[in-house]
């Protein structure tokens, strides 16, 4: 063997044996637990999904999932820690649009980048809001809401414990032309809380928080924010049809992990996501939330963030909302 032939083959042999334990630990992934962190407090949707999706993965892998939730910053504290993760796979956010398409323009700052920091594994459901007051309010409509509203500017307040709850409820005052003050909360959870407690007077939650509170008799459903009314509370008009014309809010679900993470852990990460989608813990949530499964390739997803940005982004505006 020539000295040119020989150097070339000892290359190849060098890269063979770079290369194969990275196959070998990539086709053997996941070998350890994996971390789903939620942007939003226990109890709230997305942790709801998340402990449904980690479940079916655990069947599936046999690896542990555990759900970590950083509620907090409109979901900034946990997009931020998963940015800064390591690109292995094994954390992974299971967020909404709060994050990845609506804080980019209700935030001046944001410490991490929605785009270029992260890789899109999937979408995993969709859902709409619904608007509910105390079940002992006085407010039995829309209308009547909207009627103390006008004759009291400012005097009722609206809960909100994420952006699309936020926006929701700024789009609900732009259409229907009323001042109602806004107050803040860490997850839509602990806002229904105050909520109950008579510290706001309504809040536009989503289903899986706000459903079980209006089934338990603890909360009044005035409408809800999808143009079409939904299953889970068929008698509930919409928003648009109960006087608020033009009102459409829904919200997504979708799984990132870092974006220097390798394609084929995300590829497989997705494979365990999708089928978790459609397994029997997820499609038990979505049957009691009012939210339906949605999964997509990677690809797919980043294309729909692309086109829900600048759709929130003309929400937000239209709202009247302005950067903090």
């Amino acid at each position: 063997m020539t000295r040119f032939p020989r150097r070339a083959a000892l290359l190849a042999l060098t890269a063979a044996a770079l290369t194969t334990p990275v196959a070998w630990a990539q086709a053997a992934w996941p070998d350890k637990p994996l971390t789903f962190i939620v942007p939003f407090a226990a109890g709230s949707a997305t942790d709801q999904l998340a402990r449904a999706l980690g479940n079916s993965v655990t069947q599936q892998s046999k690896q542990p999932v555990v759900v970590d939730d950083k509620a907090g910053a409109s979901g900034m504290i946990a997009a931020q820690a998963v940015a800064k993760a390591a690109p292995d796979g094994y954390t992974v956010l299971i967020t909404t649009n709060t994050t990845h398409a609506a804080n980019e323009h209700l935030y001046k700052k944001l410490p991490y980048d929605p785009v270029k920091d992260f890789a899109p594994v999937t979408g995993l459901g969709k859902g709409g809001q619904v608007l509910v007051v105390r079940a002992d309010a006085p407010y039995k409509t829309v209308a009547d809401l909207l009627a103390k509203a006008r004759k009291e500017p400012g005097k009722l307040s609206f809960a909100s414990g994420s952006s699309s709850s936020r926006v929701a409820g700024e789009m609900f005052k732009q259409l229907s032309h009323t001042e109602i003050l806004h107050i803040p909360y860490k997850s839509n959870p602990n806002a229904i809380t105050d909520l109950l407690g008579g510290q706001v007077d309504m809040m536009i939650t989503d289903t899986a928080t706000g459903v079980p509170q209006i089934k338990g008799g603890k909360l009044r459903a005035l409408g809800v924010s999808t143009t079409h009314r939904i299953p889970i509370l068929p008698e509930v008009p919409t928003i648009d049809e109960a006087g608020v014309k033009g009102y459409d809010m829904s919200y997504w679900f979708a799984a990132y992990v870092p974006a220097a993470t390798p394609a084929p852990v995300v590829a497989k990460l997705r494979e365990l996501l999708v089928n978790a989608v459609n397994g029997p813990a997820a499609k038990a949530f979505f049957e009691t939330s009012g939210a339906e499964a949605w999964a997509t390739t990677s690809p797919e997803l980043a294309k729909f963030q692309a086109d829900e940005t600048l759709k929130w982004g003309k929400v937000i505006k239209a709202a009247g909302i302005e950067p903090e």
